[in-house]
């Protein structure tokens, strides 16, 4: 059980919190912290020490959480992940059968989570292509997975339905790489780009279905 000393220090005018939230809110202070360090240095730059310091906990309180700081990473690359795919799924089934709407609200929305965790997606752009092998199968295995719920969606569109599984398959993977290149674009664009790269990926993901229809493998 957390003791005081494990805990960030609480607010004098706070109602008590119960076990459960205290556990809680030492989890969300630990990859918090984790994250203020995350970005300007790789995962692997990082220690236990420096975590739990800027946590204000401390070590002990660490391993009551997480095994080790490598599941400490592979959590933040799950929850980041979880939270955007609820959105765009949600997003997609308020406008499913309108292509054009579902690619406005699916391009709004990934804009608008980035710009809401930004260093969050920059621990995510800089361990994809390094650092800890774990981190990167994990990012991979998410990006995969957004590719393939993509598919099933797609499916459902009359615009598409005469395309088999591997064409389906080929679409959703260029959408998904449209919005890779899309965080990668936000995390080094200057203030009030916003709107001209939101422009640009509802292009390419209109071209990406206009050439889908006009596509014969023939």
């Amino acid at each position: 059980m957390d003791t005081a000393s494990d805990l960030p220090a609480p607010d004098a005018d706070a109602t008590p919190l119960t076990r459960q939230e205290r556990k809680a809110r030492t989890r969300q202070a630990l990859l918090g912290a984790a994250l203020k360090h995350l970005e300007h240095r790789s995962f692997g730059a990082i220690s236990l020490r420096e975590v739990t310091k800027e946590a204000g906990v401390t070590p002990t309180a660490f391993y009551r959480h997480f095994e080790s700081m490598e599941e400490l990473g592979l959590v933040l690359v799950d929850e980041s992940f979880a939270e955007l795919r609820v959105m765009l799924r949600g997003g997609r089934a308020e406008v499913f059968g309108r292509p054009g709407a579902d690619i406005r609200v699916s391009a709004d929305i990934l804009i608008r989570h980035v710009e809401q965790h930004l260093p969050l997606y920059r621990f995510i752009a800089r361990e994809r292509s390094g650092g800890v092998a774990s981190l990167r199968a994990a990012i991979r295995r998410e990006i995969n997975a957004f590719s393939n719920e993509l598919v099933e969606d797609l499916r459902g569109y009359p615009i598409l339905q005469d395309l088999d599984t591997p064409a389906l398959d080929m679409i959703a993977s260029l959408m998904v790489s449209v919005m890779v290149a899309t965080v990668e674009r936000l995390l080094d664009a200057p203030p009030g780009s916003e709107d001209e790269i939101r422009r640009r990926t509802e292009d390419q993901m209109r071209l990406i279905v206009l050439g889908a229809i006009q596509w014969d493998r023939a």
